[in-house]
This record gives C-alpha cells, sequence and structure tokens, in this order.
C-alpha cells in the first residue's frame, strides 16, 4: 500500500492510496483512487469547527436541520509503516483485554488512516459548522461529513 501526502489547491492535501488487484485482475498494476479533504478540524479555546473549503459550501444545505453528523477524517499524525502493519491489536490499548483484529475495534492503528467521529451541532454558518468535540486533533483533513 502507497501514501502520497501532497500539497495542494488552498494549501489542501490530496491523499493518493494504491489497492492491491483482486483476485481475477491483472497483478500489474494496483488500483490507485485520490481523495482531497473537503475542509479541516479547526479549534478555538474551547470551541471546536468544521471548516469547509468554499467550493463545498453548497453540500451544507440542511446540515444546520441535524442534531449530529459523521465526521469522516484522515489520522494524518499517526502514520507509519508500523502502525499500519498493525493488524491485531488489544482494544483501548490494554492488554487485558483480548487481542481482536484492528477491523473488530476503534482502533487508530489501521491500513487506511480513516477515522470517524459522531458529533453534535451546534450551529452551522456559511462554510463554517461549530460541533461539540470531536477525537481529532485541530488542522486534521476533514474528508466527509454523513448524517
Amino acid at each position: 500500500m502507497k501514501r502520497l501526502l501532497t500539497a495542494g489547491l488552498l494549501g489542501f492535501a490530496t491523499v493518493t492510496l494504491s489497492l492491491p488487484a483482486m483476485a481475477d485482475e491483472s497483478a500489474t498494476a494496483p488500483q490507485t483512487y485520490a481523495m482531497s479533504p473537503i475542509g479541516w478540524v479547526r479549534k478555538s479555546g474551547d470551541k471546536t469547527f468544521i471548516v469547509i473549503d468554499k467550493r463545498y459550501q453548497a453540500g451544507l444545505m440542511g446540515v444546520e436541520k441535524l442534531q449530529s453528523i459523521w465526521v469522516l477524517y484522515w489520522f494524518d499524525r499517526n502514520d507509519s509503516p508500523e502502525k499500519r502493519a498493525t493488524l491485531q491489536v488489544h482494544p483501548r490499548g490494554d492488554p487485558a483485554n483480548p487481542l481482536r483484529g484492528v477491523f473488530a475495534t476503534r482502533s487508530p492503528f489501521r491500513p487506511n488512516l480513516i477515522a470517524q467521529s459522531k458529533v453534535n451541532i451546534v450551529s452551522v454558518r456559511e462554510n463554517i459548522v461549530e460541533i461539540d468535540a470531536i477525537d481529532a486533533f485541530a488542522d486534521t483533513p476533514v474528508l466527509d461529513l454523513k448524517p
């Protein structure tokens, strides 16, 4: 698996993922998918915001009527070959918990660093969604919002 994180337009990053070919496909060229953030997690004092790029602002229509949303984001500060290769963990990092595969846990150690958090909406103004809190660092790239 290959990860390329580069600066793009408006300071956004582009993530390129290369996946192994399917069993019935040629093994010569892996499939590649590119993702660009739609916005960023911003924090100011005790307030937390999802700031959406202005070109995606129209996609926020109706979000103000929701109580909560799922935020999908990229664990951009949790990347290393060792962490991506970890496929079994003790849930919550506690050795007393039985070992499980990462796909059966919420561990940040994963082959692809996609994270999700359900957040409560405080307000929506133009391209800024104020939320109650999120388990992400400030300046974390946001990939998508879902009801």
